[in-house]
Protein backbone atom coordinates (compact mmCIF):
# COMPACT_ATOMS: atom_id res chain seq x y z
CA UNK A 1 0.00 0.00 0.00
CA UNK A 2 1.62 3.16 -1.24
CA UNK A 3 0.60 6.76 -0.69
CA UNK A 4 0.73 8.03 -4.25
CA UNK A 5 3.90 6.25 -5.43
CA UNK A 6 2.57 2.88 -6.63
CA UNK A 7 3.02 3.64 -10.32
CA UNK A 8 6.47 5.18 -9.80
CA UNK A 9 7.49 2.07 -7.85
CA UNK A 10 6.27 -0.27 -10.62
CA UNK A 11 8.10 1.83 -13.22
CA UNK A 12 11.30 1.70 -11.13
CA UNK A 13 11.07 -2.06 -10.56
CA UNK A 14 10.46 -2.55 -14.29
CA UNK A 15 13.89 -1.02 -14.96
CA UNK A 16 15.52 -3.51 -12.58
CA UNK A 17 13.92 -6.77 -13.67
CA UNK A 18 13.62 -7.67 -17.37
CA UNK A 19 10.81 -10.10 -16.57
CA UNK A 20 8.70 -7.46 -14.76
CA UNK A 21 5.24 -6.66 -16.12
CA UNK A 22 2.31 -4.50 -15.15
CA UNK A 23 -0.48 -7.00 -15.72
CA UNK A 24 -3.45 -4.85 -14.69
CA UNK A 25 -3.96 -1.27 -13.58
CA UNK A 26 -7.15 0.40 -12.41
CA UNK A 27 -7.09 4.10 -11.56
CA UNK A 28 -9.23 6.19 -9.25
CA UNK A 29 -11.80 8.24 -11.15
CA UNK A 30 -13.32 11.65 -10.35
CA UNK A 31 -15.73 11.35 -7.45
CA UNK A 32 -14.01 8.33 -5.91
CA UNK A 33 -12.23 8.41 -2.56
CA UNK A 34 -8.69 8.33 -4.01
CA UNK A 35 -6.83 10.98 -6.01
CA UNK A 36 -8.05 10.79 -9.63
CA UNK A 37 -5.50 9.01 -11.82
CA UNK A 38 -3.65 7.35 -8.96
CA UNK A 39 -3.51 3.56 -8.67
CA UNK A 40 -6.69 2.09 -7.24
CA UNK A 41 -5.41 -1.45 -7.84
CA UNK A 42 -2.59 -2.85 -9.95
CA UNK A 43 -1.23 -6.33 -10.47
CA UNK A 44 2.52 -6.28 -10.99
CA UNK A 45 4.62 -9.36 -11.68
CA UNK A 46 8.31 -10.13 -11.46
CA UNK A 47 8.72 -13.51 -13.10
CA UNK A 48 6.26 -15.91 -11.49
CA UNK A 49 5.59 -13.69 -8.45
CA UNK A 50 2.53 -11.42 -8.69
CA UNK A 51 1.96 -8.52 -6.33
CA UNK A 52 -1.07 -6.28 -5.85
CA UNK A 53 -0.21 -2.60 -5.39
CA UNK A 54 -2.51 0.23 -4.41
CA UNK A 55 -2.29 3.91 -3.59
CA UNK A 56 -4.14 4.31 -0.32
CA UNK A 57 -7.12 6.61 -0.58
CA UNK A 58 -6.64 7.45 3.10
CA UNK A 59 -3.51 9.19 4.44
CA UNK A 60 -1.87 7.27 7.27
CA UNK A 61 1.17 7.50 9.53
CA UNK A 62 2.56 4.02 8.83
CA UNK A 63 4.62 2.76 5.94
CA UNK A 64 6.22 -0.48 4.84
CA UNK A 65 8.08 -2.56 7.39
CA UNK A 66 11.10 -4.85 6.94
CA UNK A 67 9.12 -7.63 8.62
CA UNK A 68 7.99 -8.38 5.05
CA UNK A 69 10.63 -8.54 2.31
CA UNK A 70 10.81 -9.56 -1.30
CA UNK A 71 13.54 -12.21 -1.61
CA UNK A 72 15.52 -12.24 -4.86
CA UNK A 73 17.88 -15.04 -5.87
CA UNK A 74 20.59 -13.47 -8.05
CA UNK A 75 22.45 -15.51 -10.67
CA UNK A 76 25.75 -13.65 -10.36
CA UNK A 77 27.72 -11.42 -8.02
CA UNK A 78 27.47 -8.67 -10.64
CA UNK A 79 23.67 -8.86 -10.70
CA UNK A 80 23.51 -8.83 -6.91
CA UNK A 81 25.86 -5.84 -6.62
CA UNK A 82 23.93 -3.92 -9.29
CA UNK A 83 20.54 -4.59 -7.67
CA UNK A 84 21.99 -3.64 -4.28
CA UNK A 85 23.24 -0.33 -5.66
CA UNK A 86 19.96 0.46 -7.43
CA UNK A 87 17.63 -0.55 -4.59
CA UNK A 88 19.65 1.05 -1.80
CA UNK A 89 20.01 4.41 -3.60
CA UNK A 90 17.91 6.88 -1.58
CA UNK A 91 16.85 3.89 0.55
CA UNK A 92 18.15 2.20 3.65
CA UNK A 93 20.65 -0.64 4.15
CA UNK A 94 19.74 -3.16 6.84
CA UNK A 95 22.54 -5.62 6.05
CA UNK A 96 25.31 -4.47 3.70
CA UNK A 97 26.40 -6.60 0.79
CA UNK A 98 28.63 -9.26 2.29
CA UNK A 99 29.36 -12.87 3.09
CA UNK A 100 27.28 -14.28 5.90
CA UNK A 101 27.20 -17.77 7.38
CA UNK A 102 23.96 -18.58 5.60
CA UNK A 103 24.99 -17.12 2.23
CA UNK A 104 28.08 -16.49 0.10
CA UNK A 105 26.74 -13.02 -0.81
CA UNK A 106 23.69 -11.37 0.68
CA UNK A 107 22.23 -7.92 1.28
CA UNK A 108 19.02 -6.56 2.80
CA UNK A 109 17.78 -3.11 1.87
CA UNK A 110 14.68 -0.95 1.80
CA UNK A 111 14.30 0.97 -1.44
CA UNK A 112 13.34 4.65 -1.85
CA UNK A 113 9.67 3.66 -1.49
CA UNK A 114 10.28 1.77 1.76
CA UNK A 115 9.83 -1.72 0.26
CA UNK A 116 12.24 -4.25 1.79
CA UNK A 117 14.36 -6.54 -0.43
CA UNK A 118 16.62 -9.41 0.52
CA UNK A 119 19.16 -10.13 -2.22
CA UNK A 120 20.96 -13.47 -2.25
CA UNK A 121 23.53 -15.06 -4.52
CA UNK A 122 21.96 -18.30 -5.73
Amino acid sequence: MFQGDAEAAMDFYSTLFAEATIDEIERYQEGELGKPGSVKRAVFSIGDQSLVLIDSAVRHDFTFTPSFSLFVECDSEEQLAWLFAQLSEEGRVFMPLGTYGFSRQFAWVADRFGVSWQLNLA
